[in-house]
């Protein structure tokens, strides 16, 4: 890839390599519990899916708790991890290293795609959908979350206030969030039959903004928009964020709320045994009909 065309991405994978990498190494000592709520809350959803799967995919899953919530549940026959770095995939799995824009499988090969809280970190995102679609079996099923909405506006809206005060101006530090329409319309638009969207608001609290920029460190998920300001942060700036974040985001026993909006998006690759909505005109029976007194 071109510089030029890489200056239109907004974020720099190989910098979300790097720092997972260096999260892996040194351990998030805690800081994956919402990997570990969203992996179940994923793995509750499909057990709801009366049905068994030859093959799914683990896409993105980086520390692997999707994974073993989907074996636990013990629907899907084979299942394969596809990570971006072989430092993410551990033991335990059939494994393959791979991108989510440039997925390593064939067209109709599998029957089952899960994804969590990976896809909203790529460039670009309706292609990894389409790629998905394809790696399917027809009538097979796409099943994921992502960050979306208010996630982390607590925190932008800090950082956004302090550098302003303090420099006259602002750069991203936190990345931007799909809301929950445009994502329900990419799913129609990238091809996936009965699509299914929804969204569960997670508020975390913690003792101060800095405990949350921790545990984002240790996730690897610090700025990494292409975009951000190559200077050096001051110390003043994070001071007077966190002063802003805990007189505006802070609970009466001073401790400040986190929100994590997250997304549930699942559809399928269309067959001809799914039911079809009916097509215009085709009721037998007219609605001002229906609402004639006496009508039950």
């Amino acid at each position: 890839m071109s510089d030029s065309a890489a200056a239109h991405l907004p974020f720099d994978r190989e910098l979300l390599d790097h720092r997972r990498r260096r999260a892996v190494r040194r351990g998030t000592s805690g800081a994956d519990f919402l990997h570990r709520r969203v992996a179940e809350d994923l793995a509750e959803r499909l057990s709801l899916v009366q049905r068994r799967f030859a093959i799914g995919v683990d896409l993105g899953g980086f520390e692997g708790h999707l994974a073993d919530a989907v074996r636990a549940g013990a629907q899907v026959d084979r299942l394969i991890r596809v990570e971006r770095d072989a430092v993410f995939l551990g033991a335990g799995f059939e494994a393959v290293v791979g991108d989510e824009e440039a997925l390593p499988l064939a067209d109709d090969s599998v029957d089952l795609v899960v994804s969590s809280l990976s896809l909203h970190l790529t460039n670009d995102t309706p292609g990894a959908f389409v790629q998905i679609r394809r790696a399917l079996k027809p009538d097979g099923l796409f099943l994921a979350a992502v960050l979306g909405g208010e996630s982390l506006s607590e925190l932008r809206a800090s950082l956004l206030q302090a550098e302003a005060e303090i420099s006259g101006g602002a750069s991203p530090r936190v990345a931007p969030f799909a809301d929950l329409r445009d994502l329900g319309g990419l799913l129609q638009r990238t091809g996936f039959a009965l699509p299914v969207i929804d969204q569960d608001r997670l508020v975390v609290r913690y003792d101060t903004m800095f405990a949350l920029l921790a545990d984002i460190r240790a996730l690897g998920l610090a700025n990494m928009l292409r975009d951000r300001s190559r200077r050096p942060v001051s110390r003043a700036l994070f001071l007077r964020a966190a002063q802003i974040y805990t007189e505006r985001f802070a609970d009466p026993d001073g401790r400040v709320r986190a929100t994590f909006d997250i997304v549930f998006l699942s559809g399928w690759k269309p067959h001809e045994s799914q039911q079809k909505p009916l097509k215009p005109g085709s009721a037998k029976h007219s609605l001002a009909e229906a609402l004639k007194p006496g009508t039950r």
